[in-house]
């Protein structure tokens, strides 16, 4: 595990004190590129100290540098969310350069798509070893110091594969959807234990990201998990007359899923937890 110190500007371009999460500590996974890069950005624009984390140390290095470069504060730490030895690694790491963590975003994730009785056991066992078992590390060793430090909210990104299913996206559907109940779960152990402690999850649509490139096709065969989105988007303007496409007619940025994610994160939110924000166009409503 590699960390990259923090570098913060004397006088940051502008005054960040009124910012939505100002003086918090926020970690964000799977902060390389797509909705990470965008969401350290978001927060760091926002008043956030950000520790970005991904398996990509190039990339994640980028997005710790783009944030500074803006006057922001942020720090990059190489990061395998599966690895339960480098989640206490970074944990350590975090209290070590800010003593505190307010915010977590376990945004890290793979798509594997392919037909089920297609797929390999070990496709399966990786997509559920990123998407879920990543979740439930980060929550598992943040919240205790996210509790130490007079609470916070934890976003857990899912996807609309969480919240419906398809033919080719079992697999995907499955470790989104565990997530999307995780949090659920997990908010109410929160409160019962009163640690101040917030979780949510929240659910993007076809957003123009490089999950589509990067790693959406299976060795196993069986298309892309874009493919499986694609069928959903269709389904969902079944029957609508004159429309085509998602109902809002474009696919969503990262920003687009940022902005929520910082909704979650600030204090704007303090009455949600163990909700589902979905962010699809309307995707999912028909």
């Amino acid at each position: 595990m590699t960390a990259v110190a923090c570098a913060v500007p004397e006088r940051p371009v502008w005054d960040r004190a009124g910012g939505r999460v100002f003086g918090k500590v926020a970690l964000v996974t799977g902060a390389a590129s797509g909705i990470g890069r965008a969401t350290v950005l978001r927060l760091a624009a926002e008043g956030a100290t950000v520790v970005a984390t991904d398996i990509d140390t190039q990339g994640g290095e980028e997005t710790a540098r783009l944030a500074r470069d803006t006057g922001g504060r942020a720090m990059f730490i190489a990061h395998d969310v599966a690895s339960e030895a480098d989640w206490r690694d970074v944990i350590d790491t975090v209290i070590a350069a800010h003593g505190a963590l307010h915010v977590l975003v376990n945004n890290a994730g793979i798509a594997l798509a392919g037909d089920t009785f297609a797929m390999s056991h070990e496709n399966w066992r990786r997509q559920l070893a990123v998407n879920l078992d990543g979740v439930f590390l980060g929550v598992k060793h943040g919240v205790p110091l996210m509790s130490r430090s007079g609470g916070g909210s934890v976003v857990n990104v899912s996807s609309i594969a969480g919240l419906v299913g398809d033919p080719g996206l079992a697999g995907y559907s499955a470790s989104k959807g565990g997530v999307r109940l995780f949090s659920k779960s997990v908010a109410l152990e929160c409160a019962r234990a009163r640690n101040g402690v917030r979780v949510n999850s929240l659910h993007p649509g076809v957003i123009d990201t490089p999950i589509w490139t990067t790693n959406a096709r299976a060795p196993s065969g069986g298309g892309t998990v874009m493919a499986g989105l694609m069928r959903l988007w269709r389904r969902a303007v079944l029957g609508v007359a004159g429309r085509a496409g998602v109902p809002l007619g474009h696919a969503g940025t990262a920003a687009d899923v940022a902005n929520g994610i910082l909704y979650l994160a600030s204090d704007e939110s303090r009455y949600v937890t163990g909700s589902e924000l979905v962010i699809d166009s309307g995707l999912t409503a028909a």
